[in-house]
């Protein structure tokens, strides 16, 4: 049994999206992160940098005491890694879909995040700022977009790769852009949103769905923390 602690982000939907698709018992444990859920005692312990997802594998490989990881893309690995799919075993196919999950992390989701935040949640509307990331954003589309030129998944075969990716181009409208722009990137998209396990992790985050609502409280919380939240959060 796995918990994944959770909310129906792109960062939590990768991860259901893997458990689904390696058909792992798992148990949701909800992570409000507007009312602050992220920052309790409790979940600091599991995952200290007081974001999710999380899991905590009662189950590992060494029969050992429980595996807790934070950190999507470590996750994903964690997990390729235990159940010997998604990730090829050759050394060339390894770095393959690396060097694609960790230009997610470095690269697509923190551009994107950052598109999403200013022209969907900060509070004054700053040009400039949402220029640079719907650019950037469009710029990272057009690399994965040459990329899937000739290949049908990012690195030739379906792997955790896509998983990371997939959940960041969902938003696409939100981040200000087209998929007909992009002819690979398109075909692939619609290939993936197709698959009965991808389409099983979006319906297992409904219950916690909705149309968000930022308020003042809940710009605070997810936006306003300091070293001294995380170090108070934690009892410390």
């Amino acid at each position: 049994m796995i918990d994944l602690y959770y909310w129906p982000t792109p960062n939590g939907h990768k991860i259901a999206i893997f458990l689904e698709e390696a058909g792992l018992d798992y148990r949701i444990v909800p992570v409000n992160i507007a009312v602050g859920d992220q920052f309790k005692p409790d979940f600091l312990r599991i995952a200290p940098n007081n974001r999710m997802p999380a899991i905590v594998d009662h189950q590992p490989e060494d029969g050992g005491e429980p595996v807790s990881v934070f950190e999507s893309g470590a996750i994903l690995l964690y997990l390729a890694e235990k159940t010997g799919q998604f990730l090829p075993a050759d050394r060339r196919g390894r770095v393959a879909v690396s060097q694609w999950l960790f230009w997610q992390m470095g690269g697509l989701g923190p551009m994107a995040g950052q598109n999403h935040h200013f022209s969907q949640y900060a509070p004054e509307k700053i040009p400039y700022a949402i220029d640079r990331y719907v650019r950037e954003t469009n710029r990272l589309y057009g690399v994965l977009d040459r990329q899937l030129a000739g290949r049908d998944f990012i690195a030739g075969t379906y792997s955790i790769a896509d998983m990371a990716c997939y959940p960041w181009i969902v938003p696409h409208e939100r981040q200000g852009q087209r998929l007909e722009d992009f002819a690979h990137l398109k075909r692939w998209f619609d290939v993936i949103a197709s698959r009965p396990a991808v389409l099983r992790a979006y319906e297992k985050g409904q219950p916690f769905s909705g149309q968000p609502t930022v308020s003042e409280e809940s710009r605070r919380i997810l936006f306003g923390q300091t070293a001294a939240s995380v170090q108070s959060s934690s009892g410390s």
